[in-house]
C-alpha cells in the first residue's frame, strides 16, 4: 500500500463485507489497523489488521488515528461518510493525498427507496446526536422528512414532542436495519406512538400533518415566539434590520447586548450556512436566549456571558455586527477599532443620548442614518386611533 493513501474511510451498509467493492475488501486485508463501530467490526472475515472498536466520546478515536498517522489504517463508517457521516471529522486534520474514500449506501438513500420520496425535495437531518427541537423550523402540513436517530428509544419521544408541538398527525415510518435480512418497516401516527420501541440502527420518515403554527421563513416572525422580559427588538423592527444585517451565506454575527436572542436566532434561521454569538451581561437573559435558540432549532448560537467591552477578545471574527441598544462613547469607539475592515455594522438606539451617538458616528464614519417610526391601531373608547411606539434611530456602515 506504499502508493496508495495511509487512510482509507469505507462506508459499510446494512449488507456488510460481501456488499463492499473489490477494492475495499483488498484495502481491508492488506491493511495494518481498522477501527470502527462494533457492528462494523462483527461484519468482517478473519483479518490479518489489529482491530479496534471506535472510543466513546467520539473524538478520541479521533486521537488514536492521527496517532497511527502514516501507518496503512481503514475507518469503518456507517453507509456514506460525508452525507450525515463520521468522514469530514477526520479529514479536516488531514492534508490532501492522506486519505481516500469509498463509500457505500447511505441510509437516506436506503429510506427514499423504500418511501418512494425525491431526496432532492426530502429534508434529511441527523438528530442522532441532536435535539428533537432541529425540527422545529420545518414542522409543516405536507413536509416530507427523513432523520436519523440515536435508537430505538428515541422514536417514541420523537412522537411525544411532535405531539406536543400540534402535530400529532403526522405519519412516521420506522426504518430499522435498513438492508439487512432482518429489516423491519413500521408505522404510526404521532399521537399513538409506536407499539414498541423499535430496534438500533432507525431512522424515521415523517409525512408531517396537524394543526400546529408553522413558523413563518420571512425575516420578523411574531414576538410569540420568543420568551423576554420586554427586552426585545420587536417584530417590525426586526424585519428591518435583518434586512440591515444582509446576512450572506458563511457569514459570522456578533449580536452585542442580545437581550431574548431574537435577532442572533433569526440570523440563524435564514441560513444553516450562518453563525453567530449572543452577548449578553444579564444571567437571567443569557438563560432565556439558550432557551430561545433550542426551543427554535438554532442550538448551535454561540451564547457568552459578559459585557461588550470583556467579550470582544474572545470573540470569532466577524462579518457583521448588531448593538440593538445601551450603547456609549467608549463602547462604540473600542467596538470600531476592533473590528476588521469590511465588517458590516448596524446599531439601533431609542434614546436621545444614544441617537445623538449615532448621529455623531455617523458624522465621524459615513455610512447610513434611518428613522423608523411604527404605529399600530388600538382602541380609543368605542373608537380606534393610531399609537405609535417610541422612534428607532438606524446607523449602518461598513467598517
Amino acid at each position: 500500500m506504499t502508493s496508495d493513501p495511509w487512510l482509507i474511510i469505507i462506508g459499510m451498509d446494512s449488507g456488510g463485507y460481501d456488499r463492499l467493492s473489490a477494492d475495499a475488501q483488498d484495502y481491508i486485508h492488506r491493511a495494518s489497523y481498522i477501527i470502527g463501530p462494533k457492528r462494523h467490526l462483527s461484519m468482517l472475515p478473519e483479518v490479518t489488521a489489529e482491530t479496534v472498536t471506535w472510543p466513546i466520546p467520539f473524538t478520541d478515536g479521533i486521537t488514536t488515528l492521527l496517532d497511527r498517522r502514516g501507518t496503512p489504517s481503514i475507518m469503518l463508517v456507517s453507509g456514506d461518510p460525508f452525507w450525515f457521516g463520521a468522514g469530514t471529522q477526520i479529514t479536516k486534520h488531514l492534508e490532501a493525498g492522506e486519505w481516500c474514500a469509498l463509500p457505500g449506501h447511505s441510509c437516506f438513500s436506503l429510506a427514499a427507496s423504500h418511501m418512494g420520496w425525491a431526496l432532492e425535495t426530502t429534508l434529511c437531518l441527523g438528530l442522532h446526536a441532536a435535539p428533537f427541537t432541529r425540527l422545529r423550523p420545518h414542522l409543516a402540513p405536507g413536509q416530507q422528512i427523513m432523520a436519523t436517530l440515536r435508537d430505538g428509544e428515541a422514536v417514541p419521544a420523537l412522537a411525544s414532542y411532535l405531539t406536543e408541538m400540534g402535530f400529532g398527525d403526522t405519519h412516521i415510518t420506522c426504518l430499522e436495519a435498513l438492508g439487512q435480512s432482518d429489516q423491519r418497516i413500521t408505522s404510526c401516527l404521532a399521537h399513538e406512538g409506536p407499539d414498541k420501541a423499535p430496534s438500533h440502527p432507525v431512522m424515521v420518515a415523517l409525512s408531517v400533518a396537524g394543526e400546529g403554527p408553522v413558523m413563518p421563513k420571512s425575516s420578523g416572525i411574531s414576538d410569540d415566539w420568543f420568551d423576554h422580559d420586554g427586552q426585545i427588538t420587536k417584530q417590525p423592527i426586526r424585519a428591518m434590520t435583518l434586512s440591515a444585517l444582509a446576512p450572506r451565506p458563511g457569514d459570522v454575527l456578533w449580536d452585542l447586548g442580545a437581550g431574548s436572542g431574537s435577532i442572533a436566532i433569526e440570523w440563524l434561521l435564514s441560513c444553516p450556512s450562518l453563525q453567530a454569538v449572543a452577548v449578553e451581561k444579564h444571567p437571567a437573559r443569557t438563560a432565556t436566549i439558550r432557551e430561545n435558540a433550542v426551543k427554535l432549532g438554532v442550538d448551535r448560537l454561540q451564547i457568552v456571558e459578559a459585557d461588550i467591552e470583556t467579550a470582544l477578545d474572545t470573540l470569532p471574527a466577524p462579518n457583521c455586527v448588531f448593538v440593538g441598544g445601551g450603547l456609549r462613547e467608549h463602547s462604540l469607539t473600542q467596538l470600531w477599532d476592533h473590528l476588521p475592515a469590511g465588517t458590516r455594522l448596524v446599531a439601533n438606539g431609542v434614546t436621545l443620548e444614544t441617537d445623538q451617538l449615532l448621529i455623531s458616528a455617523y458624522q465621524r464614519f459615513g455610512g447610513h442614518l434611518m428613522r423608523l417610526e411604527v404605529s399600530q391601531l388600538q382602541a380609543i373608547g368605542t373608537m380606534h386611533g393610531w399609537k405609535a411606539a417610541y422612534p428607532i434611530t438606524q446607523w449602518t456602515v461598513t467598517r
